[in-house]
């Protein structure tokens, strides 16, 4: 009896190293842009407070195995950006801000996306937001200003990886100088790409496809997905994204993929300070998660999952004081989503939008006077502001990098974060720690402090790519 213990101690030992420190075939690589520590605790705080109980709900990656953090500097800068963030965490080398795939002196580096693909794996890169911005971009692209998307689309057609998916593209009217150019489409189907236009299409049109691309349905008319607060029903989500990536590329494949998935509206919602919506979408990045986690479970001993972000971006503080987060549950639209109902409303009323129909629309989307009850200041905030814009029929805009707020929705978030009790240091990147975690082959290389280019070299080792 006594051996037969000791033998399924080593069994088990065995087992778990096996799958510690295997190969990894199957790697998924998700970053969550902007998500630095102190956004991914105020998410928790959230649901451990709607649960009634602090510390009582944990996200799903949270709870691996390997947990560490990681610094995001770049080549010239104290504070990086996504461009060089994301060259960071794709080719292990550091750059300046604003570049995509090159060195500082613009030589071409070598990402770990290549790298899978030269191994013989499948390649699949996909994001929230338009598949030719800077963190996708970066391990397929190769420029020297983030901004140059026609040519960032061209190099996203010679890389020929099997799968795309995100919001759309910058197409021709953020192409600068290349307003001319052809439209992007033409060029990614002549590729072999079959292009599919939301998951409902997916499922109908790209079934045996072996390389896609998925975009949302209206990709046109929108530059990300929609926030997981504003999500209507056949909106695309990150989830479906990555249950889509993993159908296109384990097809007729025994040799394995690298799919890298990001978050990229996180960091949106936080240069707008919008705490309510920042924590869903990280809520949203770990639904996704929970995706790649369930493959897992098939193939411990030959899958990694590691979460990393690319930067902070807010610098938020859960509790100026002390903590009221549960107030975010009445915030049902973003600060961009309540912007348009805003001019919604102001265009079905031809500019004559009285004071009572603005509180009225503040008390369904935010709960204001109703669930949330506000002061006399914060009711003369949000008044003043109704004075200087809809009472004179004029548009004042707040605005931050990625959006332009009605001013109305602008005071409205900063009092939902004043009544919530969090603090914002910034409405651009920080230099915050970002967090790490990891599950699965190779999860032990994961666990110290590290940089942000140590992470793609340690899943190159485990993956022996």
């Amino acid at each position: 009896m006594k051996r037969l213990i000791i033998f399924s101690v080593f069994a088990a030992i065995f087992i778990f190293a096996q799958s510690v420190c295997g190969q990894a075939k199957y790697v998924f690589y998700f970053i969550g842009d902007g998500m630095g520590v102190n956004v991914v605790n105020t998410t928790e705080a959230w649901l451990s407070g709607m649960n009634g109980e602090r510390g009582s709900v944990s996200l799903l990656m949270t709870q691996f195995p390997v947990a560490s953090m990681a610094t995001t500097f770049s080549a010239n800068a104290d504070i990086t950006d996504s461009a060089a963030a994301g060259t960071a965490l794709s080719t292990g080398k550091k750059t300046n801000n604003g570049t995509i795939g090159l060195d500082p002196d613009n030589n071409r580096l070598e990402t770990i996306a290549e790298r899978a693909k030269k191994a013989g794996k499948k390649v699949g890169v996909a994001s929230t937001v338009p598949v030719n911005h800077a963190t996708p971009a970066a391990f397929y692209g190769h420029q020297e200003n983030r901004g140059m998307y026609y040519e960032i689309t061209q190099d996203l057609i010679l890389s020929g990886f099997d799968f795309f998916g995100g919001a759309g593209f910058y197409n021709r009217d953020k192409f600068h100088d290349k307003t001319d150019a052809p439209d992007i489409f033409p060029l990614i189907e002549q590729a072999g790409y079959v292009i599919a236009k939301g998951f409902d299409d997916f499922r109908a049109n790209a079934g045996r496809s072996k390389k896609v691309v998925l975009v949302q349905k209206n990709w046109e008319k929108v530059e990300g997905i929609p926030y997981a607060i504003d999500r209507k029903g056949d909106d695309l989500t990150l989830k479906q994204i990555t249950e889509a990536a993993i159908d296109v590329l384990t097809r007729d494949n025994k040799k394995g993929f690298f799919l890298m998935l990001e978050g990229g509206r996180i960091d949106w919602a936080a240069h707008g300070n919008d705490a309510a919506t920042a924590v869903r979408e990280v809520i949203d990045m770990d639904e996704a998660i929970r995706v790649a986690y369930e493959f897992y479970k098939k193939h411990p001993k030959e899958t990694l999952i590691v979460i990393t972000a690319d930067h902070d971006t807010g610098g938020i503080t859960a509790g100026t004081g002390r903590l009221n987060i549960n107030a975010l549950q009445y915030q049902k639209q973003s600060q961009d989503g309540l912007t348009a109902l805003i001019s919604d409303l102001r265009t079905s009323r031809d500019g004559k939008v009285s004071w009572e129909e603005i509180k009225d629309l503040l008390t369904k989307t935010l709960g204001f006077w109703q669930e949330i009850p506000l002061n006399w200041e914060q009711e003369k905030i949000l008044r003043d502001a109704y004075e200087e814009t809809l009472a004179k029929n004029r548009d004042v805009k707040d605005r931050n990098l990625y959006a332009e707020n009605s001013l109305i929705a602008a005071k409205a978030k900063q009092i939902m974060n004043d009544v919530a009790r969090l603090g914002w240091g910034t409405t651009s990147h920080s230099g915050g720690y970002v967090p790490v975690f990891a599950i699965g082959a190779g999860q032990d290389l994961f666990t110290h402090k590290m940089d942000n280019t140590d992470i793609p070299l340690k899943i190159i080792k485990a993956a022996k790519y």
